[in-house]
């Protein structure tokens, strides 16, 4: 595919919006440049589209050093003042004049991962890495996905629903409903956000409130999950109708569980590839993930995350991630490098199936 123009969009105006600038950076350090054409578009976290330009510099930026060595807040300040001293004028979707043939998808989060990104693009007609509008949807609403793969057969970790404005009417009602159905510790995470955003475990009573407002403020549902025993394994799938599964992958969190700070920004956690669990095992998870991959339409790309009980053999889906996190740590690169695709191969392959893939 030589000559080709890929968009790399990355940024966005989801609360991941700093892994996905690492996640882009580490996309464009492993693409051709001699074979295609790489065209950064940065959108900001107002939604502004920039080309080019500060596009280009927030690419160059260490923006992995910044978060270790400051606040996310003074992180994210530092990106807004790029933008205002670049006073550069917008994108304005012009996708023929700016030759773009497709996109490589970097977005993580609302408005890049949960469909409506991609269904902008089908309406303009530009081919695009990853998942389409539906199973983009479905999976980022981890109430929907749980109720998918339940259907196809995948147990899942025992939840109940809460919505954010029957919270906010009646605090108490809600503490007494969860408390009355759910066993301490469970967790509260936000229904529609990834890298372990908002996402709490309650101990006790006294720390319910503060981890439903954290939650509340992020989102405008939110599940209360039992928390299950177990080791946390990832499979890694990639493909549109006959996809493949990478070896299994096991994290042991640096802390009680696998927090954003954990993933992006102080690598404590410990990873082991192939997971530490009997081959039999093993197996099962990656047929698992891939029926899940299948019942939920996934294609391109998508990381299927489990617990795992090796006592007693108990497999429950966690989570599915479409856009998986692309950065210099991150697993699904990892995975798939597991099983012979290294990180240039597999960024390649991605673009080739955005090609192949035929968009209902």
């Amino acid at each position: 595919m030589p000559g080709l123009t890929v968009a790399l969009m990355f940024g966005g105006r989801s609360a991941e919006h700093e892994i996905s600038v690492i996640s882009a950076q580490s996309i464009a350090a492993n693409l051709d440049h001699e074979r295609y054409r790489v065209l950064p578009l940065y959108i900001t976290h107002e939604g502004a589209w920039l080309c080019e330009g500060v596009a280009q510099d927030i690419l160059n930026l260490d923006l992995s050093t910044l978060l270790r060595s400051t606040s996310l807040e003074e992180a994210r300040a530092t990106l807004r003042r790029m933008v205002q001293q670049a006073q550069q004028q917008p994108f304005d979707f012009n996708f023929k004049a700016a030759s773009i043939d497709l996109a490589f998808l970097a977005l993580h989060g609302s408005y890049g991962e949960d469909g409506r990104i991609q269904g902008f693009l089908d309406t303009c007609g530009i081919p695009y890495t990853g998942c389409g509008v539906l199973a983009s949807a479905l999976t980022m609403d981890k109430a929907l996905t749980k109720l998918c793969v339940a259907d196809a057969g995948i147990a899942v970790a025992p939840s109940i629903t809460i919505f954010s404005a029957d919270y906010l009417l009646d605090p108490e009602a809600v503490h007494t409903l969860i408390e009355q159905q759910v066993e301490y510790p469970f967790f509260v995470k936000p229904a529609s956000l990834g890298s372990s955003i908002g996402i709490t475990k309650v101990h006790r009573q006294g720390e319910l409130q503060p981890a439903l407002e954290s939650a509340c403020s992020l989102d405008w549902k939110v599940l209360i999950e039992t928390t299950i025993k177990g080791r946390e394994i990832e499979v890694a799938v990639l493909g549109n109708e006959r996809p493949i599964a990478s070896l299994c992958g096991e994290i042991e969190p640096g802390k009680e569980f696998y927090d954003y700070q954990d993933k992006y920004i102080f690598n404590t956690a410990q990873f082991f590839i192939p997971a530490r669990i009997p081959a039999d095992l093993q197996e099962k998870v990656r047929a698992y993930a891939l029926r899940a991959y299948k019942a939920l339409g996934c294609s391109g790309m998508s990381r299927v995350d489990f617990f795992v009980d090796e006592q007693t053999g108990t497999i429950v889906l966690n989570e599915v991630n479409t856009i998986p996190g692309f950065t210099d740590i991150s697993m699904y690169p990892r995975l798939m490098e597991s099983i012979g695709i290294p990180f240039p191969e597999l960024v390649e392959r991605l673009l080739e199936l955005a090609l192949e893939v035929k968009r209902p």
